[in-house]
């Protein structure tokens, strides 16, 4: 069904320092396959309180919020979700009649992509980051029973205080580390980024490893996914973690979940 926007259309939104184009034709797709009165558009701003309030002013419906603005924009809404006090971070805000409630459907991601791809609990690892996707991978690994890991950073304070919450161990670079998964969580390897040919790890610390999960979304293949598939590793692909948080932030403004197939025909639009 083709849908033509008008005075009661539903707007959704999203935030970014590097807006891409996955989220809206997702979205959009979506609207158009199941008849819903919605536009979803991506925005970037240099000014967060007043994009918050804007949402709110305008009966904006929801927002999708990614770096840098997972963690400064907790102050701005009214409510946060469970999945969002647990970790400080969201990435998600659900706006009912001017109230802003926060969400982070990038837990969820993690969570049904480590059961899916059956890694095993007992697997060491090494996470690279401390920002606020950092906290949520990390939090769904801990919550996943995955007790053996480092967080590895730069920023020491940082990395420290996200390790010491966890129960996981710091170390500001890979010295000495050789574990069985490695996940990037900075973007390193991002298209339009200054080191968007960088691998996230060194290539033998790739080869001894068995899983390789990049959340890096933009390319669909970083420098490390193909590197990792070329050396038979299993990987993780930010793709896929974009598309389901984006399926469950779909639920969340509309209230309709898509069936599978809807789903997998939005990811591979969305892709084009």
């Amino acid at each position: 069904m083709q849908m033509h926007p008008n005075k009661d259309t539903q707007l959704c939104m999203s935030l970014s320092a590097r807006p891409g184009n996955f989220g809206l034709r997702f979205h959009n797709h979506l609207y158009e396959q199941l008849g819903l009165n919605f536009y979803y558009k991506a925005f970037s701003s240099q000014d967060l309180p007043g994009a918050i309030g804007g949402i709110r002013a305008l009966g904006i419906r929801g927002c999708g919020v990614s770096m840098p603005f997972k963690e400064a924009a907790i102050a701005l809404v009214d409510e946060l979700d469970d999945s969002v006090q647990a970790i400080d971070s969201l990435n998600t805000i659900v706006n009912t009649h001017g109230h802003l409630k926060a969400y982070n459907t990038d837990y969820i991601a993690v969570e049904q992509l480590l059961k899916k791809h059956a890694v095993p609990q007992d697997s060491t690892f090494a996470l690279r980051g401390s920002g606020g996707m950092a906290k949520a991978v990390a939090s769904a690994l801990r919550d996943g029973g995955y007790a053996n890991g480092v967080i590895v950073a730069r920023n020491e304070r940082a990395g420290r205080a996200l390790a010491q919450h966890l129960g996981y161990a710091w170390q500001g670079d890979m010295t000495g580390l050789r574990p069985q998964m490695l996940i990037n969580v900075t973007p390193i390897g991002m298209t339009g980024g200054a080191e968007a040919e960088a691998l996230a790890f060194d290539a033998d610390i790739i080869e001894t490893a068995r899983t390789v999960f990049d959340v890096v979304a933009i390319p669909a293949e970083t420098p490390l996914i193909v590197h990792a598939r070329a050396n038979g590793k299993q990987v993780i692909t930010g793709l896929e973690v974009i598309a389901i948080q984006a399926l469950e932030q779909f639920v969340l403004y509309t209230g309709v979940r898509p069936t599978q197939e809807q789903f997998e025909k939005a990811v591979a639009f969305a892709r084009l």
